[in-house]
């Protein structure tokens, strides 16, 4: 008779070596979902601010054509979210031997803030600010 040698080990993972796999993968996928959502929310901030400067420039492009170059102060709200603020004031030179009015120009300075977000005690608000000067001249009567 031929006997048969068996194997009496069992060829399967044990419940520790389960486990510990099971901890190692979940804590692995906790630091990719983390990256992941950072990825999402740096994304989400980044088209904010691209939306924000758009705004601004436009109402800066518009100073001069649509809106006239005097002393004034608008605001208002952009898509419901984007609060926007308007300043446009004369500018002064400081040189003293440079008078503006000679060479028959004015210089006024153009200042847009727009912020958008919660005002909560979070500091989730975000604010950007562009500012420029614009000259008129005497001959345009209100044309850059």
């Amino acid at each position: 008779m031929l006997s048969k040698n068996k194997s009496t080990g069992q060829g399967g993972f044990s419940l520790l070596e389960i486990l510990i796999a099971f901890s190692i993968m979940a804590l692995s996928l906790g630091i990719l979902l983390r990256i992941f959502s950072g990825g999402v929310n740096t994304a989400t901030i980044a088209e904010e601010y691209t939306t924000a400067v758009q705004i601004a420039e436009s109402l800066m492009a518009q100073t001069g054509s649509e809106i006239p170059l005097r002393s004034e102060h608008k605001s208002g709200v952009k898509d419901e979210k984007y609060n926007w603020q308007l300043d446009i004031s004369p500018y002064k030179l400081s040189a003293e031997t440079m008078d503006a009015k000679a060479v028959g120009v004015e210089l006024y300075k153009i200042n847009v803030t727009v912020d958008w977000g919660d005002e909560g005690s979070d500091g989730d608000n975000r604010k950007i600010q562009l500012a420029t000067l614009k000259t008129l001249t005497q001959s345009n009567n209100g044309q850059p």
